[in-house]
């Protein structure tokens, strides 16, 4: 089984990487992808080709998901949501999954 990576956009707060890798998560930003401004879908491709989830505050990932974009997971928060609420959402994803667990799933925190 192997452990969950995961691949934040450009909507996520850096608090939320910050509180991530406080807990020794692996995420990997947009900007440090050197994708920022890219479209969705590279940012999609991206994350599917290193095996990591997609951490979101964009809706339009939940659109590509549901016209069939493939995708390696997407953990999405509504705009606004607190980023104490969202990091310890996704630790609770990292503490009880694995990525075979969230193969093509989407989870809303």
């Amino acid at each position: 089984m192997s452990e969950i990576r995961s691949f934040a956009d450009e909507h996520v707060q850096a608090a939320v990487v910050a509180g991530l890798r406080l807990h020794r998560i692996d995420v990997l930003t947009v900007q440090e992808a050197g994708l920022r401004g890219s479209d969705d879908d590279v940012h999609l491709s991206v994350a599917l080709a290193q095996s990591r989830i997609i951490i979101t505050q964009d809706a339009d990932f939940l659109r590509l998901a549901t016209q069939g974009r493939p995708h390696a997971r997407i953990v999405y928060a509504r705009q606004g949501t607190a980023v104490g609420f969202i990091v310890r959402g996704l630790l609770l994803i990292h503490q009880v999954l694995t990525t075979e667990d969230m193969a093509g799933n989407i989870e809303y925190l």
